[in-house]
């Protein structure tokens, strides 16, 4: 190569780093419009969600203690009843028999669910009369996989809904754990009892369980938008005045669209939330705090 060309070269070679340097200048020089969230305390659970069908606390088939054939019927579907009260009659027709209808009576105090038999029916001691239910109590049966179960206690707190009533929800506690879990699936069945003295909610409709396993009181929350990177190395973008900041943050648990932060932010930090993808660190930012 000529001693020219090589002139040429070095002065091209100076132009491109002298340029380069200009746009890095005026890269670290412009302000990125920002959105940010201030980091606020609040309260998390970490929560199990399942689905159930809502059960009677108590129920009981009803049968009768004679043979023969249904005479009278003395409730319907949706009555009330009173235990030793009763549902129906039999005619018993045994011959030699001074005839007596024999009654078929409620083991239970509540509601007449189904009767099953009508008049002019034959039924044995086999046959079943009714279903008669007590909804004053409901209960909900769940299977809790072991690795949940030491989170699992009596007492604890459950919400749960029903598509009849989409914006109630219902407060329920465990009532029982099992002791055994099953080998083939390793779970255990638990049971959640519900108060239920108005009787909105009946037997047999699907209810959405929401099991509350832990309760994080007054923790530093920010958005799941806010969090890049990958655990155990998620980072954050913090706007400290006009200049964006990264800090790695240790996160625990999520709840909806709010991660806890157990470690590297405090209460009033500003979080960025939109435009975090472009910046690094010590970039120019324009925050705008989020509404």
């Amino acid at each position: 190569m000529s001693f020219s060309k090589l002139i040429i070269l070095l002065i091209l070679v100076v132009s491109i780093v002298g340029c380069q340097s200009k746009l890095d200048k005026a890269r670290l020089e412009e302000s990125i419009p920002v959105k940010v969230d201030k980091v606020q305390l609040q309260e998390l659970y970490e929560t199990l969600d399942y689905t159930g069908d809502i059960k009677a606390k108590d129920e009981a088939i009803i049968y009768p203690k004679v043979s023969g054939k249904i005479i009278e019927k003395v409730k319907q579907d949706g009555n009330s009843i009173n235990k030793g009260e009763a549902i129906c009659f039999i005619d018993r027709d045994e011959v030699g028999l001074k005839f007596e209808k024999a009654p078929v009576e409620s083991t239970l105090t509540g509601i007449v669910g189904r009767v099953y038999v009508d008049i002019g029916e034959n039924v044995t001691a086999q046959t079943s009369i009714a279903l008669v239910v007590s909804m004053d109590k409901v209960k909900i049966d769940l299977d809790i996989p072991e690795r949940y179960l030491p989170k699992v206690n009596i007492d604890q707190e459950a919400i749960i809904t029903v598509d009849a009533y989409p914006s109630v929800e219902f407060k329920g506690v465990v009532t029982k754990i099992s002791p055994v879990v099953d080998l083939s699936t390793r779970t255990a069945p638990i049971e959640i009892t519900l108060d239920n003295f108005d009787h909105q909610l009946k037997s047999g409709m699907f209810a959405k369980v929401r099991l509350a396993l832990e309760v994080r009181r007054s923790v530093p929350v920010i958005l799941k938008e806010a969090v890049l990177g990958r655990s155990p190395d998620n980072y954050v973008f913090v706007a400290e005045g006009k200049k964006a900041v990264a800090k790695k943050v240790k996160l625990g648990i999520r709840q909806g669209s709010y991660y806890e932060v157990q470690e590297g932010l405090k209460e009033g930090d500003s979080v960025v939330i939109v435009g975090q993808q472009i910046l690094f660190d010590g970039a120019r930012v324009e925050p705008e705090v989020e509404e």
